[in-house]
């Protein structure tokens, strides 16, 4: 049998391990994905830490996938061997629970998870389901489409269901890996964009990515800036500090909403007056199906929206994934499979 190159973790807290498998053969309704690029994104920690129910090993992590068709499986319909495809944190739905019953299959109770309840990208070839595929548009890179597949089609799609017409004051809580996405997606979409940032420094690239107006949070009140712009309808929060979202929260307009994509694990102290008050309310977002993460590539494509990258060779990964979880990643990092 064909051998492939992939990196699995055998246990919880395990070091990387460089294995030969066979290339596997694509199931009904499933294909066989001849990785290009893979994002390292810091939810792989899910798998390598064992910090997510459900993972049995050893596991192939990564979530953020674009390759090539490589191989149909039985019962696969529309798609077809050479087309470019990627697949993000939805891996595919259970159909039977009640969200899937409802349509909201990416709430699915038995949501299948790229990387996490089953192999992912950090591999040469990898088999995912018909459900799980968005095509990637030929403007695209495979390295630019990784991303996308995760940091992409969540500020997204998160900031096209936010209920925000065009216009309307965006505020974008930090510019890292999820906010200089979200900040170039806003401003495409037509919102009046304001990003929020720690330093000076970092008012250039807003500006660059879109921004119309730049919060310096070091130097000034995030929420007295943002009420003396007129309020924001919405505020996009990519960060995972409750001391920085907390500090804007009080520049929401009248009928604003915080939308919160980044994960923090620390509570939020807010104030209900506040909310009740000014009919003003806090949420949080998913990512999407693999049709958002199609949207998400087609509008990318077409507005010119791209994520800032860099990028490790395959055998990089330890160094690649250390750069990630330490913070010293400014955007996003994506590995090379060679292929």
């Amino acid at each position: 049998m064909a051998k492939m190159r992939a990196i699995q973790v055998s246990r919880p807290n395990g070091p990387f391990e460089y294995v030969e498998r066979e290339i596997p053969e694509p199931g009904e309704r499933e294909v066989r994905l001849k990785v290009q690029a893979c994002g390292i994104c810091h939810s792989d920690s899910f798998t390598k830490e064992g910090s997510f129910p459900h993972v049995t090993y050893p596991r192939v992590p990564g979530h953020e996938v674009a390759g090539i068709i490589d191989a149909l499986g039985p019962n696969v319909a529309n798609w077809r061997v050479g087309e470019r495809v990627g697949i993000g944190w939805y891996g595919g739905h259970c159909g039977f629970c009640e969200s899937c019953r409802r349509g909201d299959f990416v709430t699915c109770s038995h949501l299948s998870i790229t990387g996490v309840t089953y192999d992912g990208g950090y591999a040469d070839y990898m088999i995912a389901s018909v459900d799980a595929l968005a095509l990637i548009p030929e403007e695209i890179s495979a390295v630019e489409a990784g991303p996308l597949m995760c940091a992409g089609i969540t500020t997204f799609n998160a900031l096209r269901n936010t209920g925000a017409c065009v216009g309307e004051i965006v505020a974008v809580l930090g510019i890292g890996g999820l906010g200089h996405l979200a900040v170039q997606f806003a401003s495409k979409m037509g919102f009046q964009t304001i990003a929020i940032a720690r330093g000076k420094d970092k008012e250039i690239l807003a500006k660059r990515l879109g921004a119309h107006h730049y919060i310096d949070s070091l130097e000034k009140n995030p929420a007295q800036e943002l009420a003396e712009l007129g309020g924001a309808k919405v505020l996009l929060s990519t960060v995972t500090e409750a001391e920085a979202i907390e500090s804007a929260l009080g520049g929401l307009s009248i009928n604003g909403k915080c939308v919160i994509v980044g994960a923090t694990h620390h509570p939020l102290s807010i104030s209900a007056a506040a909310l009740i008050s000014g009919r003003r309310s806090i949420t949080g977002w998913p990512s999407g199906t693999s049709i958002d993460s199609q949207d998400t590539l087609s509008f990318s494509a077409l507005t010119g929206v791209r994520s800032m990258n860099e990028a490790y060779p395959f055998e990089k990964v330890d160094e690649a994934y250390e750069k990630m979880m330490s913070g010293r990643a400014r955007f996003r990092i994506v590995l090379l499979t060679g292929n």
